[in-house]
């Protein structure tokens, strides 16, 4: 596997661990942390980033580390980066713009 995808793999497990540690803190609720991700996510697949051209396979690669958090969030307890990515291309669906 590529080095880059081993960072980004543990950047991405990092952050939802401190996103867990938020949560437990009671600093941030999940439904807080859901509702920042879901617009981070429409910010990135929204309409306005059609125009750039971009497959469905490079917004889905754009979106990929959101879904995971969001996936990641959506659990009761850690999870491995294996089932969250399961669970992100299980849960993913299509563009206004496919048929």
């Amino acid at each position: 596997m590529n080095a880059a995808n081993l960072q980004i793999e543990g950047l991405l497990m990092a952050v939802a661990a401190v996103n867990r540690c938020l949560v437990t803190k009671d600093i941030l609720s999940r439904d807080e942390i859901e509702r920042a991700l879901a617009q981070a996510e429409a910010a990135i697949t929204g309409d306005d980033r059609a125009i750039e051209d971009l497959t469905p396979a490079n917004r889905d690669a754009v979106a990929f580390p959101i879904r995971l958090l969001r996936a990641a969030n959506a659990r009761d307890a850690a999870a491995d980066f294996a089932s969250l990515t399961r669970s992100v291309g299980q849960n993913k669906g299509r563009y206004n713009d496919q048929q």
